[in-house]
C-alpha cells in the first residue's frame, strides 16, 4: 500500500516515535501469528507504519490512538471503504486511551491478539491489561524499550527477573525476538527498543489463588533483597510454613 510522508509532529507529552522504516513495520507484524481469532488490536498505530502490514493479516482491524492529528492522518490514509473494498475486512479507529476501555465489549466477547510500537510510558500498563483480559489474548507481538522487553522475558537468577517476568510468564510463553535501535525511529530515542511474542500457554490457569499470587510476587518482589521469611511476613505464615527451606531464598532465585 503506496503511502506518503507523515505530516503529523511527533508529540513528546505521548511519548511518541514514529518508526520510519517499512522493513521493521513489516518484521513485527510478522511476529503476530494471528491464528484462531478474528480481531487485532493495534495501540498507538501514530501515522500507519506498522498498520499497513497488519491490513494483509485480513482480520478486523482495532486502532487505539489518542492523538488527533495522528487520528485524522489515518483516517485519509486507511479509508474505510477503501479498506472494506480491498480486505473485505473491518477497520475502526477510535480515540480513545485504550488502558481505560472495556475490550470485550468491542471485540463482541471475541478473542483478539494486541500488537503495537508501545509508547514507553505505558508499555507497563499494557502488559498488565493483557494480563487482566488473558482469556481473550492468545498472543501480543510488541516493542518495548529493551530494558523492559528483556526484563519480561528474563529468567530466573537474573536482576532483570521480577514482577513483570512472574506474571506474564505464568500464563504466556515469552520470546525475545530482535533489537531495534534508535535511528529507525523519528524523533530517534535515547534508548535501543525490543520486540517480544507473548503466545499464551495452553493451560493458562494456576492451580491456586489467583489474587493471592499476584499479590505475593508483588510484595515478595518490591522487597527484593529480603528473604521471602521476611519479605512476606505480614502474610501471617504459620510456623510449619516458614520452616520450609524456600523461604531461605530471594525472589529472582525461584521460578514461576
Amino acid at each position: 500500500m503506496g503511502r506518503s510522508r507523515s505530516p503529523v509532529r511527533p508529540k513528546k507529552h505521548l511519548g511518541q516515535h514514529f518508526l520510519k522504516e517499512p522493513s521493521i513495520a513489516r518484521r513485527i507484524a510478522d511476529v503476530l501469528l494471528a491464528t484462531d481469532y478474528d480481531y487485532i488490536i493495534e495501540v498507538g498505530p501514530g501515522t500507519g507504519m506498522l498498520t499497513q502490514f497488519l491490513l494483509e493479516k485480513n482480520k478486523d482491524l482495532i486502532l487505539f490512538e489518542v492523538d488527533p492529528e495522528s487520528v485524522a492522518y489515518l483516517q485519509s490514509e486507511f479509508h474505510t471503504r477503501y479498506i472494506q473494498d480491498r480486505f473485505s475486512r473491518d477497520l475502526k479507529i477510535i480515540q480513545e486511551d485504550f488502558l481505560h476501555q472495556e475490550l470485550t465489549k468491542i471485540t463482541r466477547n471475541k478473542p483478539f491478539g494486541i500488537i503495537g510500537n508501545f509508547p514507553y510510558n505505558i508499555s507497563s500498563q499494557i502488559v498488565f491489561k493483557m494480563l487482566e483480559y488473558r482469556q481473550f489474548i492468545p498472543e501480543l507481538a510488541g516493542m518495548f524499550q529493551k530494558e523492559v522487553a528483556q526484563r519480561i522475558c528474563e529468567k530466573p537468577g537474573s536482576r532483570r527477573y521480577g514482577i513483570l517476568s512472574v506474571l506474564v510468564q505464568a500464563f504466556y510463553k515469552a520470546e525475545y525476538v530482535f533489537s531495534v535501535p534508535p535511528d529507525v525511529f523519528v524523533p530517534p530515542p535515547k534508548v535501543d527498543s525490543g520486540v517480544i511474542h507473548l503466545r499464551r500457554k495452553t493451560e493458562y490457569h494456576l492451580a491456586c489463588d489467583e489474587a493471592l499470587f499476584f499479590k505475593v510476587v508483588k510484595t515478595a518482589f518490591n522487597q527484593r533483597r529480603k528473604t521471602l521469611r521476611n519479605s512476606l511476613k505480614t502474610f501471617g505464615l504459620s510456623d510449619n510454613l516458614k520452616e520450609d527451606t524456600i523461604f531461605d531464598r530471594r525472589p529472582e532465585q525461584l521460578d514461576v
